[in-house]
């Protein structure tokens, strides 16, 4: 019972409510006033000093190593002039937490650039593993759309607690902190943009993987870091032992798309995450049985303003704006830190809020690849529910799959071997914008070829069987599952990690 109905009083409806009482509860879209947006933008931080305060709040990582080499530029430098900086000056030492410092403990961090080939190609990395101990497994970490691996900040030390793992985050080629070259598109047809967009991030993660000699591991991907990951599994097969895609963005297709030129979807949508707010997306929802994860029929969608499929088409991101913006940058980029990191303690809020903006503000690149990725409203161009299917059903280049211990007996030589399933997790939050109801559907595409690939398997290939998928919802979470409901996420990704270590190693 409230306070009003208990001392005999209506409730009072905002509508009724002095006007003065209601501006004041109403939220401004941009929390920061202009003199603070000023001095910000003339303070002009560097990602890499933006970076090192996210990640001085990993528990026990007081002083995270940070290296300060870099392929970004400032806004105002010609493409033709940036080069990637690797002077061995500028290279971060490893930092080690001890058994008395860090009751996980002992683990090393390191922060690296990895020069990857070609003009002005480079990862940002940073891992951290366990000291003393033999590295079985390796896990790598993708952001989404114009992030950076900071966002997982509460993430590596819980993660990292696991006994037998190495864990890597990466800054996706073109944001971050990774070298931004100009992006480029030659292809003519629909399909071959999608492609080379594609291509354009996981050729670099392939390219990292060889480098770093790591033969098979296991992939996690949050939204556009998710449909990267699918790609990516199905472009190079036999390398991937477990993905994990945290509310993935492209599973499903737009059904409205026959029917109008440009759909705007209700529930999943990129516009939900610069408009809803953390007492909308997680604390009033939570309170609903009608939320995003329980509504089965979603109202019919808006067609999206002409002026807002103009600018998708033209490419120009919200990035764009933000560095057109000039010292009214930071005051734009608050109304979207503002509402998505809300929940957190000030001091991380503010440090975001600073990394967020030092990332924005950096030369355009990787960013302008979303408008061949997906359409306006958020809907693949080219829908992985359509894909998803194949994933750890891919043959295998008989080069490597000669050599490969899933090489079956019974196969020809000259036959390569096809990848015989590997677990697929789909996590997504609670309250969720991102549209469950794909995962559920990849999940029973997946299950549907795990069943016809036993229907013809021989025995041996029955018994390296290990397709699997399941759907898991974090609760208290919206599309950033990984912040807003840390701790159970972590709980899950420990369980599933431990699971590959042990006795049930590899099996959902």
């Amino acid at each position: 019972m409230s306070a009003s109905a208990a001392s005999g009083q209506q409730p009072v409806l905002a509508s009724q409510r002095p006007r003065s009482e209601r501006e004041q509860s109403r939220p401004s879209w941009f929390t920061l006033g202009y003199k603070p947006a000023f001095s910000q933008w003339w303070a002009n931080i560097t990602p890499a000093a933006a970076e090192h305060n996210v990640l001085s709040f990993v528990p026990y990582l007081q002083q995270p190593p940070t290296h300060t080499q870099t392929g970004s530029a400032p806004t105002s430098a010609h493409q033709s002039t940036m080069t990637v900086d690797i002077d061995s000056a500028r290279e971060s030492e490893s930092v080690q937490t001890t058994a008395l410092t860090d009751p996980h403990g002992p683990r090393s961090w390191h922060s690296n650039l990895i020069k990857l080939s070609g003009k002005n190609r480079a990862l940002n990395e940073f891992s951290v593993e366990r000291v003393g101990e033999e590295v079985e497994e390796n896990l790598v970490m993708l952001h989404g759309y114009g992030a950076g691996l900071g966002f997982f900040y509460k993430n590596f030390e819980g993660l990292s607690q696991v006994k037998g793992w190495k864990i890597y985050a990466l800054d996706m080629l073109g944001m971050g902190r990774s070298s931004r070259p100009p992006f480029r598109i030659h292809a003519k047809d629909q399909a071959g943009k999608i492609a080379e967009a594609e291509n354009w991030f996981i050729d670099a993660l392939e390219e990292w993987r060889v480098l770093k000699k790591i033969d098979k591991f296991t992939l996690l991907g949050h939204s556009m870091g998710g449909y990267m990951a699918v790609a990516y599994a199905l472009k190079y097969p036999g390398h991937i032992k477990k993905l994990v895609l945290a509310s993935p963005v492209g599973i499903p297709e737009d059904p409205y798309a026959a029917q109008a030129d440009m759909p705007e979807p209700d529930e999943s949508t990129i516009g939900n995450e610069f408009t809803m707010d953390q007492e909308t997306d997680i604390v009033n929802q939570s309170k609903s049985t009608n939320n995003a994860i329980s509504k089965k029929d979603p109202p019919p969608r808006r067609p999206i303003p002409r002026w807002a499929s103009y600018l998708w088409d033209a490419n120009i991101s919200p990035f764009s704006i933000v560095r057109w913006a000039g010292p009214l940058g930071p005051r734009f980029v608050s109304g979207w830190t503002s509402r998505r990191f809300s929940h957190l303690p000030q001091e991380e809020s503010e440090a975001l809020h600073h990394y967020a903006y030092s990332l924005f503000r950096q030369r355009g690149s990787g960013e302008y690849a979303l408008a061949y990725i997906l359409a306006p409203g958020a809907f693949a161009r080219s829908p992985l529910i359509r894909r998803i299917g194949g994933v750890g059903r891919q043959p295998l280049a008989a080069s490597s799959s000669q050599s490969s211990s899933t090489q079956s007996a019974a196969t020809p030589a000259s036959a390569p071997a096809k990848e015989t399933g590997y677990p697929v997790l789909l996590l997504y939050g609670e309250n969720d914008w991102m549209d469950v109801e794909g995962g559920y559907a990849a999940r029973e595409k997946l299950l549907e070829e795990r069943k016809k690939a036993l229907q013809n398997a021989t025995e041996e290939e029955k018994k390296r069987e290990n397709g699997q998928a399941k759907v898991v919802i974090i609760k208290n979470a919206g599309h950033h599952l990984y912040l807003d409901g840390w701790e159970e996420f972590n709980g899950v990704l420990r369980r599933e990690l431990r699971e590959m270590v042990g006795e049930g190693k590899g099996r959902l």
